[in-house]
């Protein structure tokens, strides 16, 4: 009877349980990383890369003056010490620390006698373009250990399929940084299930991000307090991360701006000071309080607004902080005058979120639903990225040919277009005289800017600023709809079209469908 009772211990119940509760690097759920994550991530990161660098190189066109004046135009005039500063600097609501990531390339260059304009141009987009996709990888596997595989793969999908990402991410857009810092601190944010969380990381992220452009802390206000509700220690919380990491990032960023501007200045305080309680914002152009809501947000994200909505339904209860943040994000913004298609650019990751989980979701119908989105996208991609607005771009390659030295007369440009329409200095690299029509916010002055004068009477404008024939500019610029208006000082003072450039399908108002080069013979 003993011999059988020990052979039946052998196989008892409990025996059994310990077998099963052995750790395996195949099953374990604990690990966010089984096996293949190492060349997974190898491939996917080369993947991205190539992706994104395809991406940069196939977007030719302007967006809005800030990817040029609010960050090339300041890092060329960092290092070369020549150039043209806006408004915005004079009054120091700009900090330094974005421009200072691309005069660091710059003064790269200069060191090594490389500073070409093409690597000028080129080499600050594409490292926008690598941390882009960094991002992305990032963002993979954050879905990866958020949800599963196969709903990282869709949501993957539906985010490099977005048309906006495609437009935007690449560009030395403050808003592409923004965007790109939110997706990393998103990753690492204390979301429910998340096995990626860090607070030192995400909060280290929003602080950059903020730092980059102020009007970030909108997209993370609910998402800090949601964390600030979860934290069991709010003193430790408060004290060793929201203070500590917030005054170091304030303390460095002033550091630098102070150093730039040669006097002791507090950027973040004159940038609310001015946008809120002097509404300069405002003189930038208004839309209704829906736009966001009706014209703006369907407009970024495009052929995918029916998976989020979709994506929303099924995950309101997991993700209701990310939904929540969305909402409020778009509800805050459309209370402010001004706005645009990217300021909202940074909630878009967020709404693939959804969009990947209602993808995925569809089962049989998943890969039909994926082409229809690369089609529906690349359509727009392409187009926005490769013909729509290209003009302004172009032009700056035909003037930079007056930079030869072989050139005996000392050309002088004058740019007669909307103020700021083209890149300056930092596409052409070379001091040549160049004007344009200037357009600084009222600032309490009671005044009628440069461009507004002008545009109300142009040959007026044009015969008051140069009285005598040797004060003409050599080249004029502008769009082909002011050409009529002042055909008689052309003709009079022996202009002669030398080039004409496509810039838009789409002309309105005082932006034509091509731009004219008129020299002086």
């Amino acid at each position: 009877m003993e011999n059988i009772r020990s052979r039946l211990k052998l196989g008892n119940k409990e025996d059994d349980v310990k077998l099963r509760k052995r750790k395996s690097q195949l099953y374990s759920k604990d690990d966010p990383c089984p096996l293949n994550c190492g060349a997974l991530g190898f491939r996917l990161a080369l993947f991205v890369v190539a992706f994104r660098l395809v991406n940069c190189f196939l977007v030719q066109t302007s967006f809005v003056p800030d990817e040029y004046w609010q960050s090339l135009e300041v890092s060329h005039h960092m290092v070369f010490n020549y150039g043209y500063l806006t408004w915005e600097w004079k009054e120091g609501i700009r900090g330094y620390s974005y421009p200072l990531l691309f005069a660091f390339v710059y003064q790269i260059l200069y060191y090594m006698n490389y500073d070409s304009v093409q690597l000028l141009k080129w080499l600050p987009r594409i490292l926008q373009t690598l941390l882009a996709a960094f991002a992305d990888v990032k963002f993979f596997f954050f879905i990866r250990n958020l949800e599963n595989t196969d709903t990282a793969k869709w949501t993957f999908i539906c985010h490099l399929t977005s048309w906006f990402t495609w437009y935007c991410c690449t560009r030395t857009l403050t808003n592409s940084m923004e965007t790109t810092l939110t997706m990393l601190a998103l990753c690492y944010f204390p979301l429910p299930g998340s096995r990626s969380q860090s607070s030192w990381k995400y909060l280290t992220l929003v602080a950059l991000a903020v730092l980059v452009r102020p009007t970030s802390l909108i997209v993370w206000f609910p998402l800090i307090i949601y964390h600030f509700w979860q934290e069991e220690n709010k003193v430790k919380l408060i004290i060793h991360q929201y203070a500590l990491i917030g005054a170091l990032a304030i303390t460095i960023s002033t550091m630098i701006d102070c150093i730039f501007y040669g006097k002791w200045i507090f950027v973040q305080f004159n940038f609310i000071k001015l946008n809120i309680f002097h509404g300069v914002a405002d003189f930038y152009g208004s839309h209704p309080w829906h736009w966001y809501f009706t014209q703006g947000f369907p407009a970024v994200i495009g052929p995918h607004l029916p998976l989020c909505l979709h994506g929303c339904t099924l995950a309101v209860r997991r993700y209701k902080m990310l939904l929540f943040t969305i909402i409020w994000t778009l509800i805050i913004y459309s209370l402010l005058p001004h706005k645009e298609f990217r300021f909202i650019y940074p909630i878009l990751p967020f709404c693939m979120v959804f969009c990947g989980i209602s993808l995925a979701s569809l089962k049989a119908w998943r890969r039909t639903t994926a082409a229809i989105l690369v089609v529906t996208n690349l359509l727009p991609a392409l187009y926005t990225g490769l013909i729509h607005q290209r003009g302004t771009l172009d032009v700056m390659g035909h003037l930079h040919s007056l930079c030869d030295i072989s050139n005996n007369s000392q050309p002088n440009v004058l740019f007669l277009m909307p103020c700021h329409s083209t890149p300056y200095y930092s596409h052409l690299h070379c001091p040549i005289s160049m004007r344009f029509l200037e357009c600084p916010p009222n600032l309490g002055d009671d005044y009628m800017d440069e461009s507004v004068i002008f545009y109300n009477d142009p040959l007026q404008w044009l015969r008051a600023s140069f009285p005598y024939k040797s004060s003409l500019p050599s080249h004029l610029v502008m769009f082909d709809v002011l050409e009529k208006d002042i055909s008689g000082f052309l003709q009079g003072n022996n202009f002669v079209r030398t080039a004409e450039i496509f810039h838009t399908h789409f002309p309105d108002g005082r932006v034509g469908r091509s731009i004219f080069i008129y020299e002086r013979h």
